[in-house]
Order: structure tokens, then sequence, then C-alpha cells
């Protein structure tokens, strides 16, 4: 997979735009990793945002029964071709992933597998739980730290929004650390595979844009009370805030990064 991927660049003249977030892979091990930890089989249709030069868009071709690739960087496009020239069952679509809805994709995407790109990664997963619950599962390539923060606990100093937005609406399955060493070209910092799988025992899936929404007004400033950061948001006035608050058994003065997600759903319903 090295010496393919590092061929791809090499004969279509490409260098990887890393404003774009592109690190491509090189190591044929972190692709087993990854099917091992996405559970891929055959029937499943994956949506792969940010297909590089299409090694992992190729390897998941070959093991599933679709792939959605998205890609906005045309520049690809040679290298992509060339690397699903005998595949059928791949649909490109260029286009900015962050702008993409896949639950309007034929046949409809169940499973996200990416090697994301890294200045985007966070908001691509933010808005696939906002608008596409027809992904159940993920598995993506993201920044170390970024994936550290995906599921911290409450308390902790990488606590925000999306982790409690992951935490309230997916399931952690499996983590694996990857060497920036097996990327070209190699980024400035180390990565994490993370699996997660979605539920919907917190929280009806039409009700999440609005909860994640309600979210970053929680966050808005991390060194003011929950009840002031949405009072300043506009939510609602701070008496009602401070009931609500009460009715979940919160103090006028916890602060965001100090609650659970189950509370967030219970005070999210109770403003609501």
């Amino acid at each position: 997979m090295a010496q393919l991927t590092l061929d791809q660049l090499r004969r279509f003249g490409l260098t990887p735009d890393t404003n774009l977030g592109q690190h491509f892979l090189t190591d044929d091990n972190v692709l087993r990793v990854i099917e091992r930890m996405a559970e891929l089989g055959p029937d499943d249709v994956c949506y792969e945002p940010g297909v590089g030069v299409g090694v992992l868009t190729d390897f998941l071709a070959r093991r599933v029964r679709h792939v959605h690739g998205v890609e906005m960087d045309r520049r690809l496009e040679p290298a992509i071709d060339a690397m699903g020239a005998d595949l059928d069952n791949v649909s490109i679509h260029w286009s900015d992933a962050t702008q993409l809805d896949p639950a309007t994709l034929d046949p409809v995407p169940t499973k996200m597998v990416s090697n994301l790109p890294y200045h985007v990664a966070a908001p691509i997963v933010a808005e696939a739980l906002q608008h596409a619950p027809c992904l159940r599962s993920y598995c993506v390539m993201v920044q170390k730290e970024v994936g550290e923060r995906f599921f911290s606990p409450e308390g902790s100093k990488g606590y925000n929004a999306l982790s409690v937005l992951l935490r309230t609406t997916t399931r952690k399955t499996s983590s694996h650390k990857v060497s920036r060493q097996v990327f070209a070209p190699p980024p400035n910092v180390d990565s994490m595979l993370v699996a997660f799988t979605r539920h919907d025992e917190l929280l009806e899936p039409a009700l999440v844009p609005a909860y994640s929404a309600f979210l970053k007004q929680a966050f808005q400033h991390r060194r003011k009370t929950l009840a002031n950061n949405l009072q300043t948001a506009g939510v609602a006035l701070r008496d009602a805030t401070v009931a609500a608050l009460a009715g979940v058994d919160l103090q006028p003065a916890a602060r965001p990064e100090q609650v659970s997600p189950e509370r967030f759903v219970q005070l999210f319903r109770e403003l609501a």
C-alpha cells in the first residue's frame, strides 16, 4: 500500500495539500485495523468523506456492497478514476463533505469509514450525527487529541459540546492509536482511529439538531456558569433557567463541563 499511494502521487504529479488536511495512508496494517474496527461486511454501504487518492476507497469497495466517496479536490480526480477503474460499486461525489447530506445518497449509507481531513474532522462528525441518523456505525481517523476528546468524561479538560453530543447519541466501541509515520506526508501530530455506534436511547433523532445547537450555547463560555451561558444565548430568562436546573437536580452555579450527557438531555427537555 505504501508503494501504491506513493506511485499514485508520482504518477499523477500530485502534492498533498495540507491546507485541506490531506495526509494519505501508506500502511496496509492500518487498513486491516480499519476493517476489523468497522466490522465490514458484504451488505454494508459505506460513506467515506475525504477520498484522497482512493486507496481506502478501493479497499472498502472490495469488501462492501457500495461506497460513497466525497472529495472536493478536483486535482485528485485522475488518481481516483484510475484506482477504481475495475469497480462498479463506487460513487464519487465532488462536494464539500460538511455540506453534503449522506441521507440523500442512493443507496443510503449506513457506515462512515474514513481517514477524515484533519481540519474538518469534528464538523463532519457533528453534521452527520445531527442530520444523518441513517449512519449507524462509524470508524474514523482523526488527530489523536481530537479522538481523545470525542468521549471525554464530564469534569475533564477535553469535555465539550461535541463530547456531549457523541456520548448522547453514540457508544464508543474501540480506538487505536496510529503513528504519524504511516502517512504521506507525515502530519505534525499522531492520529487515532475511533469506532462508535449510534443509538437513540436518550434522544430521538428528530431532536438532535436542536439539541446540538443547545449544547453549543451551553458551552459558549467555559468560565461562565451554565445558567449565564443559556441566558446570554437567549435560550431562557435567568429565572426560568435556574428553575429548569433545579428540576434536574443542578445548582444555579453549575458549569457546563460538570454536567453529564443524561443531565443535559433532561435540561434540554425542561427548557424546550
